[in-house]
């Protein structure tokens, strides 16, 4: 990092964020340059906003083309792009209606709302008891609704009081969930993979059961799929995986190509008809420029050809990390393009690990400690996955050698 810039950003911008000291000027495909002129594999994707790589042409021209029509008129009047993209990412998902919004945190709260809105006008709960169940370890943004139900002290602690109305249990323990559960449930609100928790994924027959047991007790299943949605997992939604089919989907980040942020939540005609005019909006939730790309990544999306990619270079990418268990990796856990790996803590924090990949040209984010998280772009090739691995691989026996 130059000084100039070092200086400028710790002036004049809060220290909510620690980035690795890398200052990034370009970008294409999966490489990242930096002022210096270094390139950089992306193996973050700006946590899965950018599945489909930097400038992917398709987005891009998506992008170019509406910038010169029409950018933003609001909800006000409508517009000749919000239903065609609705009705695309409907499909793509398998649902019946959606909202636009713009930020993933922004779509959860969207969805919190529903859950509510839903549970007082057609399961009966009285006003204001409405309860939402949520799991431990979870990510689901940084509102202050949010942060109330999160049990991470850094993204919670010292900014209460906390919202009412949230139940935290185990998370991947169905029968704790169950217990739970009570008439004023309106909703349980889950990721299909927990992110931000290390890429922590639950066993096969958790979401069946979880799914088995809202359907049981008339409670909305909603799923955050913001980070593991959109081709991550090797299914258009990670909940494929396992058979299931959400009440309310929340999908962000990849949604907007890595152009323009876009969110939104997807799910039973019955809960979003629950929303009437006036109730909740949002001024650039699905403005043109948007529409114009989640159209085009819904197109990227509807042959299945980015999802089947990640299936089969995801099987590539477990294979090379089992291969490091016992040189300095104590565990890893692997779901299409996305691992989470936990570094021997006698060696280093991942931290450390990350920064001195960033030293050999590998971009990557740790979480908790000594775990690290890699999300490469979806049109990363065999040959740099194998090659970050690699790095991985050397920058572990390097630690050991110390």
């Amino acid at each position: 990092m130059t000084t100039t810039t070092a200086s400028l950003t710790d002036r004049y911008v809060a220290h909510n964020y620690n980035p690795l000291p890398v200052v990034a000027e370009h970008a294409q495909g999966v490489w990242i340059t930096d002022t210096s002129g270094r390139r950089y594999l992306d193996m973050l994707s700006a946590y899965s906003a950018m599945n489909f790589g930097h400038g992917h042409p398709d987005l891009v021209a998506a992008a170019q083309d509406q910038l010169r029509r029409m950018t933003l008129v609001s909800r006000a009047f409508d517009h000749n792009l919000l239903g065609g993209f609705a009705e695309g990412l409907t499909a793509l998902t398998g649902t019946d209606m959606m909202i636009p919004m713009n930020t993933g945190a922004e779509a959860v709260e969207t969805a919190i709302k529903l859950a509510r809105k839903w549970a007082y006008e057609n399961k009966g709960v009285p006003d204001g008891r409405a309860e939402i169940i949520v799991a431990a370890g979870n990510f689901h943004g940084r509102t202050t609704t949010i942060i109330g139900f999160s049990d991470d002290p850094d993204a919670r602690n010292g900014f209460g009081p906390y919202t009412p109305g949230f139940v935290r249990v185990p998370y991947g323990d169905a029968d704790a969930l169950g217990r739970a559960l009570t008439a004023d449930t309106a909703a349980v609100l889950l990721e299909p993979v927990q992110g931000e928790a290390g890429v922590i994924i639950p066993p096969d027959d958790y979401l069946p059961r979880v799914r088995e047991l809202c359907s049981e007790r008339n409670v909305l299943l909603v799923l955050d799929e913001i980070q593991s949605g959109l081709g991550r997992t090797g299914t258009t939604l990670a909940a494929e995986r396992v058979g299931v089919a959400a009440d309310l989907v929340i999908l962000g980040k990849a949604l907007g190509g890595g152009i323009v942020p876009a969110s939104a939540v997807t799910g039973r005609r019955e809960v979003l008809e629950t929303l009437r005019p006036g109730q909740h909006g949002s001024t650039f939730g699905g403005n043109p420029l948007a529409c114009a790309v989640g159209s085009a990544v819904v197109t990227l999306l509807a042959d299945g050809h980015y999802q089947q990619r990640a299936a089969s270079l995801g099987r590539v990418l477990a294979e090379r990390l089992e291969a490091l268990h016992g040189r300095g990796v104590l565990r890893t856990r692997t779901v299409g393009l996305w691992a989470g790996i936990d570094i021997d803590p006698a060696l280093a924090t991942g931290r450390q690990v990350c920064e001195r990949l960033a030293q050999r040209g590998i971009l990557a984010k740790d979480t908790h400690g000594s775990t690290i998280r890699l999300s490469p772009p979806l049109v990363i090739e065999e040959d740099e996955l194998t090659w970050a691995i690699d790095e991985l691989d050397a920058t572990l026996q390097e630690l050991r050698r110390r």
